[in-house]
């Protein structure tokens, strides 16, 4: 299937193809159409899995499709997402693909100054992408008006929930017309998603893309049994012996994030930190700079890798075993896209021996174990309990104020890409 059979207009299509694609991922194959229908949309898709251009493409060619009333541009779109990271790859979604529809968008966040954001907002947009908090911020000011919605998308609902930002959406939902196009992305189905889907959607479309405990075949894993202290000298060992270049490293805290960016800066490795106590000037930086290939390693949680979408990234490691399963795979899964492969490393010391168990069970697969010379775990090694996310995450689940911008990050700028003979591929954007 290519992108010219699901009856995109030419306009979009040119931008389609100026950056290099011609086929659609099965996300985008399957959700376009179902966009493009009217109707409701519920849909498991992974992040890498190509979600973001599958709600977007489908928007922009409904807004470029129907005329203007009286010439006024109206907020017809709203796209919700858990994180800054996420909502600025939204948007550059939107302006990468939008940019010969002749509509208009804006991205708002917390943690930077809202004045700039209220000022675009009131020269008329057609498509605004926003975070919970500042959403609620700028209603409660009076500078942003959802009467016009047309079509609202929840991006990454999981993650929403996960990070306590139900009675936001709650709030927020009330303020919208009821007859509206609803869609919901998702990682998985479970029951608190199937609970909202059940109060917000009507009669979707059902969608399932790379399910949860699935894991791109493309992505090598393997285990390094490990001592909890030699995970550090263990992990500049693997990256300087292999000669690694780029490699996202996942932890299970913001403290562990900015202990081992100090260990490994005295290794001689360049790192950088990206947690949600970082500044937005400091997260954007981080992922610009890895981005550019002036950082080895970026050190990442997991809430703040959302929206990490980077081409051809070779190397993932799991410096911690994430509590919740699923997030291994989320984590993998920022390895081995468009057809690449990559490698996911994971080590693992006494401590995390039953969450390894876990992570197998659910991938439906034993992992390979290779043990490092040099580095071989004490077999007497007694485990220490590890606290669990729910215990970490505790504050993050209480009510928020509106007041509270803490969830959104920049944009990274990205030049479009000038190609004179586009290859053939499909893409994970």
């Amino acid at each position: 299937m290519l992108f010219t059979d699901l009856g995109l207009s030419e306009s979009i299509l040119r931008a389609i193809t100026e950056e290099g694609y011609t086929s659609p991922t099965p996300i985008q194959a399957k959700s376009i159409p179902a966009v493009l229908k009217g109707g409701d949309l519920l849909a498991a898709a992974q992040t890498g899995t190509g979600k973001t251009a599958g709600f977007t493409l489908p928007i922009l060619q409904r807004l470029s499709s129907s005329k203007l009333n009286h010439g006024k541009r109206l907020l017809r779109v709203l796209i919700l997402t858990p994180t800054r990271e996420l909502a600025a790859q939204v948007q550059e979604s939107v302006v990468t693909y939008g940019k010969y529809t002749g509509l208009k968008s804006t991205v708002i966040f917390g943690g930077v100054g809202a004045n700039p954001q209220i000022k675009a907002i009131a020269a008329g947009l057609d498509i605004l992408v926003a975070t919970p908090g500042r959403l609620l911020d700028l209603m409660s000011q009076k500078c942003v008006s959802l009467n016009d919605i047309e079509i609202l998308v929840l991006d990454e609902a999981d993650r929403m929930l996960d990070m306590g930002f139900l009675r936001d959406i709650k709030k927020i939902l009330a303020a919208l017309p009821k007859k509206r196009q609803n869609l919901l992305f998702s990682a998985t189905f479970s029951t608190e998603i199937k609970q909202l889907a059940d109060g917000l959607l009507n009669s979707p479309e059902l969608i399932e893309v790379a399910r949860s405990n699935s894991a791109n075949e493309a992505i090598a894993q393997l285990i390094h049994p490990v001592d909890r202290t030699k995970k550090h000298p263990l992990l500049a060992h693997l990256i300087q012996s292999n000669d690694w270049k780029q490699v996202l490293v996942f932890t299970r805290t913001k403290h562990g994030a900015n202990k081992l960016v100090t260990q490994l800066e005295k290794d001689g490795i360049t790192c950088m930190a990206i947690h949600g106590n970082k500044s937005q000037t400091a997260r954007t930086k981080a992922l610009t700079d890895f981005k550019a290939g002036k950082l080895t390693a970026l050190i990442a949680t997991d809430i703040a890798a959302r929206g990490i979408d980077i081409d051809q990234l070779p190397h993932v490691v799991n410096y911690d075993l994430p509590n919740v399963s699923e997030d291994y795979v989320h984590r993998i899964g920022r390895t081995g896209r468009a057809g690449s492969n990559g490698v996911a490393v994971s080590l693992v010391c006494v401590d995390e021996h039953q969450m390894l168990r876990d992570i197998e069970k659910l991938i439906k697969q034993k992992l390979p174990q290779e043990v490092i010379a040099g580095f071989e775990p004490d077999p007497n090694a007694v485990a220490q309990p590890i606290q669990l996310r729910s215990q970490q995450h505790q504050q993050s689940r209480k009510p928020r104020s509106s007041g509270n911008s803490n969830s959104s990050s920049a944009p990274a700028k990205k030049a479009p890409a000038k190609r004179s003979s586009p290859p053939k591929r499909s893409f994970n954007r």
